[in-house]
């Protein structure tokens, strides 16, 4: 692990540490157990348990039983959601008695109470997490339709599906996968693109559950392409990552491209994390292009809707993304809006198309609240430009 990664994770760590020790001692203050030492013990227990869960889960992945690690790991990620709301809604109760000290606008009944308030809160993100459970496995198909003005050999139409940021692993499973290429299929696309993310953090749980056989049940006309995200480098395999879905009929495009039909060209990039996993930058989407013929119309794959302007200097046409999730937990998508020129949905920049999925899967919290999973439905239409 280089020293940045480290940074990262030891950071990571420190907040999320600091998050639980902070909501479980309020909730510790406001339900007075200090008086049974029974009951704070029991509490002290379970939050132990719920805060552990999750990075135990990580640490064991390949020294446990692999059902115990899959129940641990649910157990940490759904805690983790709760976590999340549990200290947004304690932060704004402080927020409300610090503004209270000077107004004096709450009941005081309800201060001289606060278990009522602790309820509140705990059956509110109760509910929200419930909802967002259900709403990460309910995905909707997401429909576009262009125009690219330019002529494709004898293509005057092409059906595209993208799916991006499936995450599979021990969340989601060999069973969600099956759905999901059910879905696919449905939709009867020319052509299938996996736009990174696909793997969650280790390949072996992909090879584990002979998710591959899966795989291979997509025979679209045109085949099915896919490139990495950032984390096929989670686990620092992204060649084994790529020889594995290769074996299912994936073709793995990193830093290259790809003449299909004699139609159309796909280029497809690694992902801009590489350099912070192994040292070494990817190549630049000029030496990526080189060769190209841009009467053709030319479809981008690249995990990270980052530096936009590049596809639009090298001529690219449309440019497919996933990564953002749309923050996935709101409010995180105030914070995606900011980071990215598009975070989701659909932009035009000078000549350059470009749709960005908020993603089908989930990474940690198995919850989506303020956004919906989506299969991304393209209709492509080909033709010359009007004058």
């Amino acid at each position: 692990m280089n020293i940045k990664l480290y940074l990262i994770v030891t950071t990571m760590l420190t907040i999320y540490s600091a998050a639980n020790y902070y909501v479980s001692r309020r909730g510790w203050q406001a339900l007075s157990m200090n008086s049974s030492q029974v009951s704070g013990r029991c509490y002290k227990l379970v939050i132990s348990v719920l805060a552990f869960s999750y990075p135990l889960a990580r640490l064991g992945e390949t020294l446990l039983p692999s059902p115990f690690i899959d129940n641990l790991t649910l157990v940490g990620a759904v805690w983790l959601g709760m976590l999340y709301y549990l200290f947004i809604f304690t932060l704004l109760i402080e927020i409300l008695r610090a503004i209270n000290k000077r107004w004096n606008f709450l009941s005081p009944k309800l201060i001289s109470h606060p278990t009522i308030i602790v309820t509140t809160i705990f059956c509110l993100t109760l509910s929200l997490i419930s909802y967002g459970t259900w709403n990460a496995r309910h995905p909707l198909t997401q429909n576009y339709e262009i125009t690219i003005p330019k002529t494709a050999g004898s293509l005057e139409t092409l059906q595209v599906v993208m799916v991006s940021d499936i995450h599979l692993g021990n969340i989601i499973t060999n069973q969600r996968l099956t759905k999901l290429i059910n879905r696919i299929d449905q939709l009867e696309p020319d052509i299938v693109l996996l736009a990174g993310d696909i793997i969650d953090s280790k390949v072996d749980a992909l090879i584990n559950q002979n998710m591959i056989e899966n795989f291979t049940r997509l025979r679209p006309k045109f085949g099915t392409y896919a490139i990495l995200g950032n984390h096929e480098y989670f686990d620092q395999k992204p060649d084994v990552a790529i020889k594995y879905l290769e074996q299912g009929n994936i073709h793995v495009l990193r830093d290259s491209s790809a003449l299909i039909a004699g139609s159309f060209y796909l280029v497809g990039r690694d992902d801009l994390s590489k350099e912070r996993y192994t040292g070494t930058s990817r190549q630049d989407l000029a030496t990526v292009m080189a060769g190209i013929n841009h009467t053709l119309p030319i479809i981008l794959l690249d995990h990270q809707p980052h530096s936009l302007q590049d596809g639009v200097e090298q001529g690219v046409d449309l440019q497919l993304s996933g990564h953002t999730h749309l923050g996935q937990l709101f409010p995180n998508s105030l914070f995606t809006k900011n980071m990215y020129e598009v975070d989701w949905g659909y932009l035009r920049k000078e000549s350059m198309q470009i749709i960005v999925s908020c993603g089908i899967g989930t990474w940690g919290p198995p919850i989506r609240i303020g956004n919906h999973p989506e299969i991304v439905n393209i209709t492509i239409h080909f033709g010359k430009p009007e004058n």
